[in-house]
């Protein structure tokens, strides 16, 4: 059996489990014992479904959806239901992770888009530096002194330059993830053109003989925006490839499924970007050595590290704990 088969043999009981979900979700105490029986009965199917499409078709997009359906059901049937802070806990130690893990393609892609971007107006710049009131918008091309940066006259000034890009940055997540619905078209552009933004401005302080101090300006929080950036970009592609390339299923539920994942993988950016804020609101514009900047930087990609690390161990026991259930079903 391929998987063309595969889903049209079993798709009208996965709907129905769908909405029966649904429903024991909205009115658990008035749901009568047949339905029950029936929710049970069709949560066992799907579960060994998902047993032969993790086997036979691991790679396939209605494997990621038999899991998701699984998950909701077994949540259903087994346990009470959570409380506010229990959920948020949840999703961000676990939930975000998986999904961020499942989708890391998606991630590297808006990386790579973005680094085509740097790249490209990088050596622009460097090959000629007025180049840069072309690409820059004018608050940023007028409004940095490469030759102050670092100086008691040039405080401020850097402190508005690092203000008004990550301004630009939280736009640019947001816009990037809305994009999707362009089928990713709009979040292209937007990465690459970001990209050109930060590419030119590194130039600019290299032909300054300021690279260092520029960069110990932007990584302590910069690390941790980009990749909420490039996280929401992921997001944006994913929705637009989905839209692109719908596979078997209509453009219509294609949409409806991967724009829900899209928006958690954009609500799971909320902290960091809150992060973010915190470093260059009380690091970034510090009177501290450069060297200390650097150290934050450092101390914040170790951070994510860990947080990943952590989340993924999380999400495998829990699908480890599913997993026994499914092979007690």
């Amino acid at each position: 059996m391929n998987v063309k088969q595969f889903i049209k043999k079993h798709r009208d009981d996965w709907k129905q489990l769908e909405q029966l979900v649904t429903m024991m979700h909205k009115r658990k105490k008035e749901v009568a014992g047949s339905t029950i029986d029936q929710f049970y009965r069709l949560y066992q199917k799907a579960a060994q479904n998902l047993s032969y499409s993790q086997t036979y078709f691991p790679k396939e997009e209605v494997t990621f959806y038999l899991n998701g359906l699984v998950s909701k059901s077994h949540n259903v049937l087994y346990k009470d239901q959570m409380s506010s802070m229990h959920q948020v806990r949840h999703f961000f130690s676990t939930t975000f992770i998986r999904l961020l893990w499942e989708q890391w393609k998606f991630v590297v892609a808006a990386l790579v888009l973005f680094t085509i971007g740097a790249a490209g107006s990088y050596l622009s710049v460097l090959q000629d530096p007025q180049n840069m009131y072309s690409i820059l918008p004018p608050e940023i091309a007028y409004g940095v002194d490469p030759d102050s940066l670092g100086d008691d006259n040039g405080y401020w000034d850097s402190s508005v330059m690092s203000a008004s890009i990550m301004t630009n940055n939280i736009q640019v997540a947001i816009l990037a993830f809305a994009g999707g619905v362009t089928f990713g078209l709009l979040t292209v552009y937007i990465l690459i053109y970001n990209g050109i933004i930060i590419g030119a401005l590194a130039a600019l302080f290299w032909t300054h003989g300021k690279t260092y101090e520029f960069w110990a300006y932007i990584v302590p929080h910069g690390m941790i925006e980009l990749t909420a950036i490039f996280i929401a970009g992921g997001a944006g592609l994913l929705m637009g490839y989905k839209l692109f390339v719908p596979g078997d299923y209509s453009r219509g539920y294609q949409l409806k499924v991967n724009a829900k994942r899209s928006v958690q993988l954009l609500l799971g950016t909320v902290p960091l970007f809150v992060i973010a804020g915190i470093i260059e609101g009380f690091i970034t514009p510090a009177p501290i050595p450069l060297e200390a900047k650097y150290f934050v930087a450092f101390v914040t990609v170790i951070g994510l590290i860990l947080y990943i690390i952590i989340g993924k161990r999380l999400f495998l026991r829990e699908s480890g704990r599913l997993e026994q259930i499914r092979a007690g079903a």
